[in-house]
């Protein structure tokens, strides 16, 4: 049975929101994408000596297991050029599964919900305005009670609703 994931979009290399235009468009290979935020500007945390991100996250429904997911997610950063040279270093582009319907899965790889998610305005602004009351299923929290509580000062804008809506 279907369910509902939302993935984590983001990159801070070449033309930043072609790439992530281009993610939620292939993002449909995991099933039909049923909702995507408006894009934000953030700045990037761990490593600081690089561009701003452009983040934004996609609701898909997906029959895929969780770890097809992450499958196609990879694949479609390896196809947008992504490499991995350092840690939080910069991205052409960068897919992360937040929330696989209320799943909670702890495998080698692949940890949902996402274990950063609750700690950061990036993925929570996006999360909570295309799906405030999801749930996070560890925290018994919504996405808005989370930003809400959030204690991250990191800038994070609105760049407009430019991502093609499904």
């Amino acid at each position: 049975m279907p369910v509902t994931a939302y993935i984590g979009i983001g990159s801070n290399m070449g033309d930043r929101k072609a790439a992530c235009r281009k993610a939620i468009d292939l993002l449909s290979e995991a099933g039909p994408v049923k909702g995507v935020s408006s894009f934000y500007r953030t700045e990037p945390i761990g490593y600081r000596e690089q561009e701003d991100f452009i983040n934004a996250v996609a609701a898909v429904e997906t029959s895929l297991t969780p770890g097809a997911l992450l499958d196609v997610c990879r694949a479609i950063e390896d196809r947008l050029g992504r490499t991995r040279a350092l840690h939080w270093g910069p991205r052409t582009l960068d897919l992360d599964i937040l929330l696989f319907g209320s799943q909670i899965v702890n495998e080698p790889g692949l940890v949902i919900p996402h274990p950063q998610m609750a700690h950061r305005r990036f993925v929570l602004a996006p999360l909570a305005e295309i799906a405030p009351n999801v749930m996070h299923p560890v925290l018994q929290r919504t996405a808005s009670q989370m930003l809400d509580d959030l204690k991250d000062t990191a800038a994070v804008m609105r760049c407009g609703p430019d991502p093609v809506l499904p």
